[in-house]
């Protein structure tokens, strides 16, 4: 995978890139950074709001940093998202991570 540094420049090209922005995202979770790493999937989110597997991690990060009613919220969207786009597979990893946390 590329550099965060690299995936900025190429974005800088396609700034509304959803995959670029959700590559990002997933760098900066990768590295810890969660807080960056939801900037990044929102802006993700808003270029392409159907698609549930941005939730689903974006969910993950905000779980890692301790935003539990945040994660239940971007889980609920992504269980919207994966039914729009009728993403079986999205939708029932969305559910399920949903159902143990409620």
């Amino acid at each position: 995978m590329p550099s965060v540094d690299q995936l900025q420049k190429l974005l800088a090209a396609s700034p509304a890139d959803a995959f670029l922005l959700y590559a990002i995202a997933q760098e900066y979770a990768k590295s810890g950074d969660h807080v960056k790493a939801i900037e990044f999937y929102d802006r993700a989110i808003a270029v392409a709001p159907d698609d549930g597997y941005t939730y689903f991690h974006k969910a993950r990060s905000l779980g890692a940093i301790g935003r539990t009613e945040a994660q239940v919220g971007a889980l609920k969207a992504g269980v919207n998202a994966a039914k729009r786009s009728s993403d079986a597979k999205a939708l029932g990893e969305l559910q399920a991570v949903l159902d143990e946390l409620e």
